[in-house]
């Protein structure tokens, strides 16, 4: 074998290995980049899910806040409601509707009053609360805390029909 024949022969197999390392580098760079974003992802939910959870704590503090504010009716406690509400809105967190159909995803029914429509709420005994992430739009909402009601049994005549339909 020459030696022009033995250098061609070495510089294919070095660009051989250069194609080689530069696959080696694209994949390599590929992963880190997927990497990356997988874990900014998992930073995000964690963050959402430590930031519901300390939401959620304050919760019961709000809570109090506005019993109080029932009876006392003072200016700078209404403040302070206001500026938890506020907090809580912008961060995705949303007081369920009180009143309206029994729905069993967003409510706990804790006790059966005679009376008014079957299966609708008659009082809200603690407010509920979902979660609606900012951060893909507020699409949907998880429910953080179910609201506790009562609900309508029911009055005779709903008793009678369905007695009759059975």
């Amino acid at each position: 074998m020459n030696k022009a024949t033995r250098d061609k022969k070495q510089v294919k197999s070095e660009k051989n290995e250069v194609e080689g390392l530069r696959n080696q580098l694209a994949r390599a760079l590929a992963d880190y980049d997927n990497l990356r974003k997988r874990t900014e992802a998992e930073k995000q939910l964690w963050l959402k899910f430590a930031k519901q959870e300390l939401l959620i704590r304050i919760l019961p503090v709000l809570d109090t806040l506005e019993v109080a504010q029932s009876h006392l009716k003072d200016k700078g406690l209404e403040l302070a409601i206001v500026q938890f509400q506020n907090i809580f809105k912008e961060e995705g967190i949303e007081q369920i509707a009180e009143k309206g159909r029994f729905d069993e995803k967003i409510h706990e029914a804790v006790d059966l009053v005679d009376g008014g429509e079957k299966d609708t709420v008659a009082q809200v005994l603690q407010k509920g609360y979902k979660f609606k992430d900012p951060a893909v739009g507020g699409a949907g909402g998880e429910v953080i805390r179910p609201a506790k009601v009562r609900v309508f049994k029911g009055s005779d005549e709903d008793k009678k029909k369905e007695g009759v339909s059975e």
